[in-house]
């Protein structure tokens, strides 16, 4: 029996050789997965739709790794490939894949506009799915991979006026769960994320309501909203060795919020 468990090491959380792919990377929660895989030893390559990867090129580059960028829309079917293409050019690999790029678009349900109902599920859902395919042709060949995709509180609820991101996150824990079915047996493990409150630049106005700020603080078992770094450990988890058994989950990165009424 000691045999077992003298193969477990600490190591089994390091990334050191691997290649990890995150979407829309260059800002938000998307720069703290990638800066975390850096900080665990992989290099990165980011898809982005945003002009300035200034920030996120300097945290990697300062924890020795590589990065390369390349911009566009990942809406667009020529796009994603490009992305895969580019990836494999300068790494010859892709060992993880976080699908973190998204967008939300608020208006009053009556008047919900359309065009807003297509980017949101365009982004949020669709370019899920087949960006995963895209790269999951490549783990494939390679022997393995990890696919981590990006949930969220309202993977499991609602919110007023925002009805197509309520559809697409609920719909990106079906991806991870048919994915998990679809990959399992070619050690391609689908996982995914929610993300709770977390206090940042995007939601600082909403925060200085005190209204809205105690209600939702006040259902956070941890009794505060999160910090970014509140996701680092997680992400590097799933998209590690110690995770290898670990297929078709949702992790709840939320303080307790879900659980609470």
């Amino acid at each position: 029996m000691s045999t077992v468990f003298d193969k477990f090491s600490l190591d089994w959380f390091r990334l050191d050789g691997k290649v990890a792919m995150v979407t829309g990377a260059n800002q938000g929660l998307g720069m703290a997965y990638a800066v975390a895989f850096a900080k665990a030893g992989a290099d990165l390559f980011i898809p982005h739709f945003t002009e300035d990867v200034s920030e996120i090129k300097e945290l990697i580059e300062k924890e020795g790794r590589k990065v390369y960028f390349l911009r566009g829309d990942l809406t667009d079917k020529d796009y994603r490939k490009a992305c895969v293409d580019e990836c494999m050019k300068q790494y010859g690999r892709i060992d993880i894949l976080v699908n973190n790029a998204g967008a939300s678009a608020f208006a009053d349900f009556d008047d919900y506009p359309d065009k807003y109902w297509d980017m949101c599920i365009n982004l949020d859902l669709n370019a899920v799915y087949f960006m995963s395919k895209e790269v999951a042709r490549v783990m494939k060949k390679q022997g393995g991979g990890k696919i981590i995709n990006i949930g969220s509180a309202l993977s499991y609820t609602s919110d007023a006026k925002c009805p197509p991101y309520t559809a697409a996150k609920h719909g990106v824990i079906g991806i991870t769960r048919n994915f998990s079915n679809e990959l399992g047996r070619y050690n391609i493990q689908t996982n995914a994320i929610c993300p709770g409150f977390l206090a940042t630049e995007v939601n600082a106005e909403l925060r200085k309501d005190p209204k809205f700020y105690d209600k939702i603080t006040n259902r956070i078992a941890a009794g505060r909203w999160g910090e970014m770094d509140d996701l680092m450990g997680t992400i590097v988890f799933l998209a590690s060795r110690a995770s290898d058994y670990l297929n078709g989950v949702d992790i709840n990165v939320d303080g307790g919020f879900f659980t609470v009424l």
